[in-house]
């Protein structure tokens, strides 16, 4: 009967380790809300209505821009909203706000940002990981590949704020 307990008990123990250790992992996992995500395809800008544009570039509120990173200065990134332009020739492309717009927003990269890439995470962006279903990046790439290539060119993205950090950057897939 003792050696009973002890395997009861034992089994018990390794239970209650499994359904902590699921909720740590699910915590880590629900470290922000679920945004609402706006059309990836959306053909106009993103409105930011309480947002202050003439008190210098800083954070934009909680939630998630359709747009482009325009430029990296350590940790912290520039960006600015985008929308889609139908072509004539081609399907169309995107655009950021025109010459002159201050409509443009800076925010710390968090250091555990998810970067879901389009391109792969070789600095070559060569090899497609998109999902079929959504257009958007489904490889997970390192911190310091997504500051390496927003760095240097603008790719659209689905652009995740949460208390001012960058906290989720998911490429858009555009041929």
């Amino acid at each position: 009967m003792n050696t009973f307990m002890r395997s009861l008990l034992a089994g018990g123990a390794a239970a209650a380790v499994m359904m902590t250790s699921g909720v740590a992992a699910h915590a880590a996992t629900a470290a922000y809300p679920n945004y609402k995500a706006p059309k990836t395809f959306g053909t106009t800008f993103q409105p930011d209505p309480k947002h202050d544009f003439t008190k210098g570039i800083h954070s934009r509120r909680n939630g998630i821009l359709r747009g482009w990173i325009t430029g990296v200065r350590g940790a912290v990134a520039e960006y600015e909203p985008i929308k889609w332009k139908r072509g004539t020739e081609t399907e169309g492309h995107f655009v950021g706000p025109p010459e002159g717009d201050v409509t443009a927003y800076a925010s710390p990269i968090a250091k555990d940002v998810t970067f879901l890439s389009a391109f792969g995470c070789k600095s070559s962006m060569g090899q497609l990981t998109v999902s079929s279903k959504t257009g958007l990046g489904s490889k997970r790439c390192s911190r310091s590949t997504l500051i390496k290539r927003h760095g240097r060119q603008p790719q659209p993205a689905l652009i995740t704020v949460h208390q001012g950090k960058i906290v989720k950057v998911e490429e858009i897939y555009t041929p």
